[in-house]
């Protein structure tokens, strides 16, 4: 297998937990503090080597290219200003060696679907990423998950699952692993279920918005019989790849902000903000005095 040098980025979804504000524009644009959802997944992947960004985009999504586009307007302006520091900002938005690949979705068909959108772009060699915008994980005193989930990969040679341990009464809202041997931090994956009821979750280890993924993925997304609503499941495509190759489950070290929820996109925020260099100290004080 090749080094991996590709992310996918299924970002076609509607966003319907945050209607209004996703009417018009792309959930994945939605700021925290002063840079939009997918952006911080797109320096966790960067900071992992990868340099192929495979955005699987929907109709209402134009935003998410115009943002990662150059901005020649804006560049002229802020240049003839004489404001280098929000230049360089623009201008950074995406590395100049990183190259941005943008496939249309047709229909919204489930993440299994999003990601065989992805096949005629990577190599039948290479395993790649997948990412979700949604979940942003955050290590900041520590290495980027991406790049830990890479370095996993590079050892062992196989697909990698990011996973983290929830509450039982949460299992019902994330696909579910049991794994073989003792609790480690990497373990093989001995099955895979989605959203099962707590009383017959085999594990309380979820699955998050990252993963590492070997090309035989796409074979068994395409065996798939469409589920509830047409949607083709990746965690049932995952559940058949194991039974011919090793999976393994990454408890990862960092945070995982549910964005994809207001509740945790607000705690993103506020977690985000309190270290900002810009607003930090004055948001803690001003938190402070609401206590």
């Amino acid at each position: 297998m090749k080094k991996i040098t590709k992310a996918v980025f299924p970002v076609a979804g509607m966003g319907t937990r945050f209607l209004p504000a996703t009417k018009a524009s792309p959930k994945e644009m939605l700021p925290v503090v002063d840079k939009p959802l997918i952006q911080y997944a797109v320096e966790e992947a960067v900071a992992a080597g990868i340099t192929e960004l495979v955005f699987i985009t929907g109709r209402t999504k134009r935003a998410i290219e115009d943002h990662f586009d150059k901005a020649y307007e804006l560049e002229t302006e802020l240049e003839a200003r004489g404001k280098k520091a929000l230049l360089d900002v623009v201008r950074n938005t995406v590395p100049a060696h990183v190259n941005c690949i943008y496939i249309r979705q047709a229909e919204a068909l489930g993440l299994g679907h999003a990601v065989l959108c992805a096949s005629h772009v990577i190599d039948d060699d290479e395993a790649f990423a997948v990412m979700l915008a949604d979940d942003l994980l955050d290590n900041p005193d520590g290495v980027p998950v991406m790049k830990q989930m890479v370095e996993v990969y590079d050892y062992h040679r196989c697909s990698v699952l990011g996973t983290m341990k929830v509450a039982r009464e949460h299992t019902r809202q994330y696909g579910i692993v049991s794994t073989e041997g003792q609790a480690a931090a990497v373990m093989r994956v001995s099955g895979i279920v989605e959203k099962p009821d707590p009383a017959e979750a085999p594990s309380t280890q979820a699955v998050v918005g990252r993963y590492i993924l070997t090309p035989r993925i796409f074979g068994h997304i395409r065996a798939l019989q469409p589920g509830a609503g047409g949607e083709l499941q990746l965690t049932d495509a995952i559940g058949a790849l194991l039974r011919e190759e090793s999976v393994l489950s990454y408890e990862f070290d960092g945070t995982r902000y549910d964005c994809g929820s207001k509740i945790g996109y607000l705690m993103a925020s506020v977690e985000l903000a309190l270290r900002h260099p810009e607003v930090g100290e004055a948001f803690a004080e001003y938190l402070a005095q609401r206590r």
